[in-house]
Order: C-alpha cells, then structure tokens, then sequence
C-alpha cells in the first residue's frame, strides 16, 4: 500500500509521528510472517522542500506536485486549538496550495483521509459534503457551522465513507493508521495491536464535555448555564427561552447549528453528564436521580445504561 502524507507548517508532532511509527511497525512485523516485501511504502510530501512542525523541528517533504499515484493520502493535524486561530490556519496559502492537492487527487479517484483538525482540510476542499465525517470533538462547533453540508457525528473516532475517511481527536491518528493497516491485512493489524497496546475504541462520546462545546456560541453557553441551574426541575424549552430573551424557534435553531441538537438532547447531555460526575463521588443512585430531576433511580439507571453503555456499578468502577 502506497501512502502519500500530506503535511503544512505546524503540524501536529505526535500526529505525524505516530503514523510513520505504525507503518514502520507494521512493515518490521510483516517479514515475522514471511512477507519479504514491506506492505507499506511512506511518503511525506508538502509544499516545498521542508516543512516545520509546531514543536519547532524540520522535516524534509517532497512536492506534492510530483505525487505519483498513492493508494492513500493522509492529512495529519496542525497544532491549532482555537477557532478564530483555525480559521486564520485555513487561509494560508500552503494550507490553500494543500487543499488544491487535495480536490484534484480525489477527482483523480486517489483515496483520502484525515486525523482531528486534519479533517477540515478535507472539508475545505468539499470531500466531505452530503457524507458523514467525525472530527477532534472539542472543536465540532466550529465544523459544523463552517460546513454545514457535512453530516458530523462527533462521538466516532473513524467514519469510512467510501474514497473518504476521517478520524477523532488527537489519537485518532493512531486509530487512523491501524485502520489504514488493517484495510491492507488483518494479520499484520494484529501483530501492530498487540505491539503498540492498540484498544478498539468505536466511539469518543465518553469523553465529550458538553459545557466545552457550549462556549463555541454565546447564546448556548448562557443556555448551558441555566440547564445547570435546573437540572433538577427538569427541561422546558418556553421557560429557557424566555430566560435568555429570544424564543424557542432561535433556541432551537443555534443548538442545532452549534451541537448538532435539540435544546431538550443537549440537557439531557447535561444530565447524564452530571450524574456521572457523583457516581464517580460514590454517591448514591437515589439522591442522583432526584438531584438531576427525575423521581425514580430507574429512570436515571436506563438512561446511564442507554447513553453510555454501562450498568451503574460499571461506570463507579470505572471513573473512580
């Protein structure tokens, strides 16, 4: 499998690195099994002769106009974790000049991928309208206002759609490149697992923090904060709009834009969120239900069960 890396001024070191150290792994691993050719040849191409990671260090690429045609090319991420710095990051012109390269592989029928914020070069260039994708959770706000035409699900670290696959945050390289190995053989994806302690892990919706997507808007994040203050009495959407001065229609259209639901699913998020928490606090089921608004402690043990996938004592052993 030939894989081209796709990379800008400040990329993200450990993103770069763990790819190149999953592919050299792999094709060590491979001759174990009697395979005399390595299954992966490497490439890092870019828009001059060089690029500079953010740690500082330089890394010799190649053009990536003299690309021969890769089976893959993937985009690791920049080092960026603020929108209004991402935003400025995706008009650069060797992130431009990236994009271009991008856009006409893919007409080309090359495969592409992409690993956290790696995954709005891909956006930028129009691969990812009308599919699904996922993307680095913390900064889902900003990708789904800016391509709205993309069906983001956050919660997965990998979506396959066809020609395009994209991968969660910061890890999701590792994850992207044992996918890409096991696409080439499972045997050989095996060896690399138990080598590099490489766990299945379908989904990132565990670690999302609702209150951090919610600083992505003003108007969500005072929503956020009165859903907090009324955890207990439960969720009416009149009632929050009219604290926030606006009506429901706005409400529900800027949580729509900004998380991706309803104004009721992002309480619910806060909920569940909450109840987790003193779980972990070895408190008790009984005083959390009442404390996040429901009047049974099986209400609230379904919904635990339902959202994450794990019995009480489960999520207590867990998080403690």
């Amino acid at each position: 499998m030939k894989i081209v890396i796709l990379v800008v001024d400040g990329v993200f070191d450990s993103g770069l690195s763990v790819l190149l150290d999953t592919f050299a792994t792999a094709n060590e691993l491979a001759s174990g099994l009697g395979i005399t050719t390595p299954p992966f040849s490497v490439e890092i191409v870019g828009a001059g002769q060089s690029v500079r990671t953010a740690l500082g260090f330089t890394a010799a690429v190649e053009p990536a106009s003299g690309v021969q045609k890769p089976d893959w090319v993937v985009v690791p991420a920049v080092n960026v974790k603020q929108p209004d710095e991402l935003i400025e990051t995706l008009g650069r012109e060797d992130v431009r000049e990236a994009i271009a390269h991008l856009r006409a592989w893919h007409a080309n029928g090359i495969n592409v991928a992409g690993a956290c914020v790696g995954t709005f070069l891909l956006a930028e260039a129009g691969l990812l309208d009308d599919q699904e994708a996922t993307t680095s959770w913390p900064i889902a706000p900003v990708f789904r206002q800016r391509y709205p035409k993309v069906r983001l699900d956050e919660t997965r670290i990998i979506v396959a759609a066809g020609s395009v696959v994209t991968a969660g945050a910061t890890m999701g390289h590792l994850d992207l490149a044992f996918w890409l190995v096991r696409q080439a053989s499972p045997d050989i994806a095996a060896l690399v697992a138990g080598v590099m302690l490489i766990d299945k892990r379908p989904t990132q919706s565990k670690y999302i923090k609702p209150e951090l997507l919610a600083r992505a808007d003003p108007l969500v994040e005072r929503f956020e904060r009165w859903a907090r203050g009324h955890l207990a009495t439960g969720f009416s959407l009149q009632d929050a709009a009219s604290a926030l001065a606006v009506t429901p229609r706005t409400l529900q259209r800027r949580t729509g834009a900004v998380l991706g639901k309803s104004p009721l699913a992002f309480f619910q998020d806060l909920r569940v969120a909450r109840a987790q928490h003193l779980v972990s606090m070895g408190q008790d089921i009984e005083s959390i239900a009442t404390e996040v608004g429901y009047a049974e402690s099986a209400t609230l043990r379904s919904l635990l069960r339902r959202r994450t996938g794990r019995t009480v004592r489960e999520l207590r052993a867990e998080l403690q």
